[in-house]
């Protein structure tokens, strides 16, 4: 059993140093054995098999954007619902309530995005609205 400090973080550091040596190891023989061929084809950009066309300086819409910051957004408020789980029952009502009030402005916030429309992929593509779903306060709407 060990008695200091030392002892008993020594198998740590020893891990940790056989770890470095190994990555080290394997990082200098890849440079040293491996080949070095350079071209053409060696040098394009890999997108899924498909042969890049065009450049990288395209302009996307700003719905990508929107969407992935969005996503960010309410996937940061979901992982708020997991502390709360684990000390849901020492909370009692009172985390219950405060609980529902959070979920109640998340869900605000998304029903909101909804209805200003920014997930409404068809209206960029000039694609016909689902009937009913229209907004015509919307500037995109017809």
């Amino acid at each position: 059993m060990p008695t200091t400090i030392h002892e008993t973080y020594f198998p740590v550091l020893v891990q940790v140093h056989l770890a470095v040596l190994v990555a080290a190891a394997l990082v200098a023989l890849g440079v040293l054995i491996g080949k070095r061929l350079k071209n053409k084809v060696k040098d394009q950009a890999y997108e899924c098999g498909i042969t890049p066309e065009g450049t990288a300086r395209e302009r996307f819409s700003v719905k990508f954007y929107l969407v992935a910051m969005l996503f960010i957004l309410f996937d940061i408020e979901v992982i708020f619902l997991y502390p709360w789980a684990v000390v849901y029952r020492e909370l009692g009502m009172y985390g219950f309530v405060v609980m529902f009030l959070f979920i109640d402005v998340v869900l605000g916030g998304f029903f909101y995005i909804l209805r200003k429309g920014v997930l409404d992929w068809a209206a960029d593509a000039g694609i016909e609205a689902v009937p009913g779903t229209e907004h015509k306060d919307l500037p995109h709407a017809a």
